[in-house]
C-alpha cells in the first residue's frame, strides 16, 4: 500500500497525523471550549468547566451517587458555565433522560 512512498513522506503524515489527535484531543477534555459534533450539532460540557463547579461547590473529586447537570440545557442555549450547573442525583438524571430529547 505504501510501497511508493518513501521514508520522508511517511514521517511527515505520522507527524501530520499526531497533530490532528492532538488538536482533536485538546479541543474535547481538556479544553475550556465545549466539545461540538459536527454529525449532528449537538454541544457537550466541557471537563474544565464541570471541574471548575465541582471545586465551588465543595466537591473538588465529586459527589458519590451525584452527577452534575446543565440547569438550562446545551442544546437549549444554556451557558457551558458553573453558573449554569447544578448537583443531580444520579436517580433523578434516568428519569429525567426518559423525557428530555437526546443528543448525537
Amino acid at each position: 500500500m505504501f510501497g511508493s512512498i518513501g521514508l520522508p513522506e511517511l514521517i511527515v503524515l505520522a507527524v501530520l497525523v499526531g497533530l490532528v489527535l492532538l488538536a482533536f484531543r485538546w479541543r474535547g477534555a481538556g479544553s475550556s471550549t465545549s466539545m461540538y459534533c459536527p454529525n449532528c450539532g449537538t454541544v457537550g460540557s466541557s471537563v474544565r468547566a464541570r471541574h471548575s463547579f465541582a471545586r465551588q461547590t465543595g466537591y473538588p473529586n465529586g459527589r458519590p451517587g451525584w452527577i452534575v447537570y446543565h440547569v438550562v440545557p446545551l442544546t437549549y442555549g444554556g451557558a457551558d458555565a458553573p453558573s449554569n450547573m447544578a448537583w443531580q442525583t444520579i436517580a433523578e438524571a434516568k428519569a429525567k433522560d426518559k423525557v428530555e430529547p437526546k443528543g448525537c
